[in-house]
């Protein structure tokens, strides 16, 4: 198996897949940045996926997580919009994956990109939650979720 060479082939078409599925969804702050600035942060990230898989190192993606959940914070996304990001890009990608890999390779290939996407994802939302944390925000308040509980 080499995953990250049937990526690196799957490229053009993943990320066309993945911007559409975001267009499709209309994610108010990516329609507002634009179509080069939604496109060129599928291509960073898939870019990443690919290197991380390929050197078995999450270092990158947490770096790059991190600082994508303190600029999207800052610029008023939602997080729910940053996960659509991730998990259009992942869709993409486990389609290709799924149509390419050999039967046998498939669950080792599926287990690689959801540990690196898994990974980013979790890390954007830590540090998201970190940020709203410090500043109140009104749709983070998951108070309600737990009034009445005993301790």
């Amino acid at each position: 198996m080499n995953l990250d060479a049937i990526l690196m082939e799957a490229e053009p078409g993943v990320l066309e897949e993945a911007y559409s599925a975001l267009h499709r969804r209309h994610v108010t702050h990516y329609e507002l940045a634009g179509e080069a600035f939604t496109r060129q942060a599928l291509a960073d990230l898939f870019s990443l996926v690919v290197t991380s898989i390929r050197t078995r190192d999450l270092a990158a993606m947490s770096a790059y997580s991190d600082g994508i959940a303190v600029e999207r914070f800052n610029d008023g996304y939602d997080i729910s919009e940053v996960q659509m990001a991730f998990n259009s890009l992942e869709e993409a990608m486990w389609r290709r994956v799924v149509s390419a890999e050999p039967p046998d390779d498939i669950a080792e290939a599926i287990g690689l990109l959801s540990t690196v996407l898994g990974y980013g994802k979790d890390t954007v939302a830590r540090k998201y939650l970190s940020l709203a944390y410090k500043r109140h925000v009104p749709s983070l308040d998951l108070s309600a979720l737990f009034a009445g509980a005993t301790a």
